[in-house]
C-alpha cells in the first residue's frame, strides 16, 4: 500500500498499528518486518489524517471568549482591562471589526494569548 485512500484503510490500518506497537520497542532493530511495517504504516496513518482530519488554527475571537471564561471577565470589565469601549469589545465579538495592533498587543499581554494567534499569522 502506497497511500490510504479511504476511511476502511484508514481505521484497518490504525488497527494494524496498534497491533503492532507492543511488538515494537527502542530496542528492536530497524530491519525487523515489525518495525518496517509499523513505521510504513504509522507513515500512511499521519498522511491521510493531516488531509483529512486537519485542525485549523483557532480564531481570536474564540480564544478571547474562552480567557474572558477561565478570567471570569465580562465585557465591560474586558473593555476598562484594555483601555477600549464596551461597543468596541462586542464589535471585536461579533466580528464587526477587528483589534488594532495597540488593542491586539494589549489582549496578548492582559489576557495571556499568544503573539501569533492575535496577529492571525
Amino acid at each position: 500500500m502506497t497511500k490510504i485512500e479511504n476511511e476502511t484503510q484508514y481505521r484497518r490500518a490504525v488497527e494494524r498499528v496498534e497491533e503492532l506497537l507492543p511488538l515494537v520497542n527502542d530496542n528492536t532493530p530497524k530491519d525487523d518486518k515489525n518495525y518496517v511495517e509499523l513505521v510504513l504504516l504509522s507513515n500512511l496513518v499521519a498522511d491521510y489524517s493531516d488531509e483529512h482530519f486537519a485542525l485549523e488554527p483557532p480564531k481570536l475571537i474564540d480564544i478571547i471568549k474562552l480567557r474572558m471564561y477561565e478570567m471570569g471577565l465580562s465585557q465591560k470589565r474586558l473593555a476598562e482591562l484594555i483601555g477600549v469601549s464596551t461597543s468596541r469589545i462586542s464589535d471585536y465579538m461579533t466580528g464587526k471589526s477587528e483589534p488594532t495592533l495597540k488593542i491586539g498587543r494589549e489582549l496578548s499581554i492582559k489576557l495571556n494569548i499568544e503573539p501569533q494567534i492575535v496577529l492571525g499569522v
